[in-house]
């Protein structure tokens, strides 16, 4: 990793980077990356183990709510990610080719793209909010409790769009420090805001479960326009300019373009989650709530090991512009490898403490016992998730956003959602049948991305 003090690489990495990341040292590459992109997403970890446990105390209805609306909102939320994704790999393109401007002209019309697709979705998510949980298999009581919450999530979706696509333009500038910034500033205001809300602590007014939905959207929408400012800001690596406002079809319709792929790849892996939520709703709120414990911890684990997928991903677009495609895949393997180590470690605690992890969540036993057996199935695949998370981001960070697609096809709806039908109904295992389906498929997925990546076709695409 070179001569230079890990102490002295942590503190510019938090601080924030200028390095030219296509040059030097590649490990000292990804410490600078990775770990503002780790502490991103270590901050919405927290933000949602929290947002669980303060929902938890409402009763397995209101985390039912929060586990039904969050497996519909994670197809909205797709637009986000699959622009951030077709932004983060143009912009990470332009500036390995030194094109700052053309970083900041690609910025701008996924902007107008992300706002178009925010208004259209928000209002269709806030007017259906209670038929969409009725959809989704919620009894009664829950579309009772939880249609308020539903709505304000939903109609509320284009600030999330905001911030994922922001965000993901900030990556692949390399400037991962920014979007830790919005994050952390965004789930601390979450975090802060959502007992006061949920239980009426001092001045706030008592709102149960439509609390936690009013405090994320605040503390969202707040990130979000701390995130757009700073792309306005003179010395940023990607300044919006007036320059760029004029509207541009064409790099419009290039970008939908590319976007489209990593939509349909998003809607795909995120819609089977929906269609497994299903399935385990058919087994009573008790699952549901048990499954939603499980997948928050989970998260926990995962979500800041998507940073260093992040990392692999801005250096493999950044390489690409800057034409060395072995230093991209170098810097695969070894962000893959960091991950293996980092996730083997957390699946042996999950593995060996389900229980423990899953009671601080809750304190009814047949919901304990649905969150911790999700919790012990699901983390004996995190070895080949390491690796598979890694590999995917890697192939959208090169503008190869086809071949994940198809792999989620093959592996989540053509096998993942037949299994866990299977296994909890034909085979009588019901929800562990679903837990099992997971850890299976996501196994397979890692094993077929790695197989495809050393093909080494995804060097070849242009952006």
């Amino acid at each position: 990793m070179g001569k230079e003090p890990l102490w002295a690489l942590l503190r510019e990495a938090v601080r924030g980077s200028h390095r030219n990341f296509t040059e030097g040292s590649l490990g000292q590459a990804i410490v600078l990356l990775a770990v503002p992109m780790v502490l991103e997403m270590a901050m919405e970890s927290i933000f949602a183990v929290c947002d669980v446990f303060f929902v938890g105390r409402l009763g397995a209805d209101a985390v039912a709510t929060v586990g039904l609306t969050e497996s519909i909102i994670t197809l909205v939320y797709t637009t986000g990610i699959g622009l951030g994704i077709g932004a983060m790999a143009t912009v990470a393109r332009r500036i390995g080719e030194q094109d700052p401007d053309g970083a900041a002209h690609a910025a701008t019309q996924a902007l107008y793209i992300g706002a178009a697709a925010s208004l259209l979705l928000g209002l269709a998510g806030g007017i259906f909010a209670p038929q969409l949980l009725r959809l989704m298999g919620a009894t009664e009581s829950v579309i009772a409790t939880g249609s308020t919450f539903a709505r304000v999530m939903l109609g509320g979706c284009g600030v999330v769009i905001f911030l994922f696509l922001i965000n993901s333009i900030f990556r692949g500038a390399g400037n991962a420090a920014i979007a830790m910034r919005v994050l952390v500033l965004a789930n601390s205001l979450n975090i802060a805001l959502g007992p006061c809300l949920i239980f009426g602590l001092g001045p706030f007014p008592e709102l149960g479960v439509t609390g936690a939905a009013i405090a994320t959207t605040t503390g969202r929408g707040i990130g979000a326009l701390y995130a757009l400012s700073h792309l306005l800001r003179a010395g940023s690596r990607v300044r919006i300019a007036a320059r760029h406002l004029t509207p541009d079809t064409a790099a419009m319709g290039r970008m939908l373009r590319l976007c489209g792929s990593s939509i349909v790849q998003l809607f795909v892996g995120m819609a089977s989650w929906i269609f497994l939520t299903r399935i385990i709703a058919g087994f009573g709120s008790q699952a549901v709530a048990g499954h939603t414990i499980g997948i928050r911890v989970i998260l926990f684990a995962l979500l800041p090991s998507m940073g260093m997928g992040n990392a692999s991903a801005t250096l493999v677009g950044q390489s690409l512009g800057a034409g060395k495609p072995d230093r991209a895949e170098a810097a695969v393997w070894r962000a893959a490898f960091y991950n293996f180590v980092f996730l083997g470690l957390v699946g042996v605690l999950f593995a060996a403490k389900p229980a423990a992890i899953a009671g601080v969540f809750t304190m009814d036993r047949v919901v304990l016992g649905y969150a911790s057996a999700s919790l012990r199935t699901i983390a004996f695949g995190f070895p080949f998730y390491a690796y598979g998370m890694v590999i995917s981001q890697s192939f959208n960070g090169a503008g190869d956003t086809r071949t994940p697609t198809i792999l989620n096809l093959c592996c989540f709806w053509a096998f993942e959602l037949p299994l866990a039908w299977v296994l909890a109904y034909r085979w009588g295992m019901g929800p562990y049948g679903v837990f099992w389906a997971m850890m299976i498929a996501f196994s397979v997925f890692a094993v077929a991305a790695a197989a495809v990546f050393r093909t080494g076709a995804w060097k070849t695409k242009r952006v």
